[in-house]
């Protein structure tokens, strides 16, 4: 007679096969969002160009491709972060796949804010626009697993109680950082794009705070 285990199992396969498509979803939207930065940098046009040269394209425009340089580093951060996460996963759920389809979209969110800022020129409306989305994303990644730690049980087995605690007050840095530079949106655009570099310092606190609580 089969147990209610036996009976689980078709479920527990369809849920880890869902949680290998998302990831397979994620990293395509994360690969693309990097290849649509790139092609949004300024560059030579044939007989319309506007620069004589390479080195003036780059000293007219510098503006433009820090934004850029500092969209791909924020992207390169969730990327490796939603790597980290679902990594630790065994299966996922309706609710945890939900979370990651809001992350989805307020990644695209924060790509068309920097379009915008290399397009147009950042505000700012454009600076607020993408430090929103990306409290936003890291957000969702927070209670997604949060979700996975606790209702959801959805960690891999080797998972403990103390790694998975740990990780998810790591993966606070991301929202807290983005939160942080939401007033210097207002300052100016080399303030809000210096307020980015509290992450590490955001991290190294979180981690601190980790080892003195322990």
């Amino acid at each position: 007679m089969p147990t209610l285990g036996d009976l689980n199992m078709p479920s527990m396969r369809r849920s880890t096969l869902q949680l290998r498509r998302l990831e397979r979803l994620m990293d395509v939207v994360f690969a693309l969002i990097l290849w649509r930065i790139f092609m949004l940098l300024p560059r030579p046009d044939g007989e319309t160009a506007q620069w004589a040269s390479v080195l003036e394209m780059v000293t007219q425009s510098w503006d433009r491709f820090v934004l850029a340089v500092l969209g791909t580093v924020i992207v390169i951060v969730f990327w490796l972060q939603n790597n980290s996460l679902l990594g630790r996963l065994e299966r996922t759920d309706r609710v945890h796949t939900a979370l990651s389809i809001f992350q989805i979209l307020f990644l695209l969110i924060m790509l068309y804010s920097i379009g915008l800022s290399i397009n147009y020129g950042g505000d700012v409306t454009t600076r607020l626009m993408e430090s929103v989305a990306a409290l936003l994303v890291g957000l969702m990644a927070y209670l997604g697993w949060r979700h996975a730690m606790s209702r959801g049980k959805l960690l891999a087995e080797e998972v403990g109680d103390d790694e998975a605690s740990a990780t998810l007050e790591e993966n606070m840095a991301e929202p807290i950082t983005a939160a942080c530079t939401i007033p210097f949106a207002f300052v100016g655009p080399l303030a809000w794009e210096l307020s980015w570099f509290l992450y590490p310092v955001i991290k190294v606190w979180l981690s601190r705070r980790r080892a003195r609580e322990q």
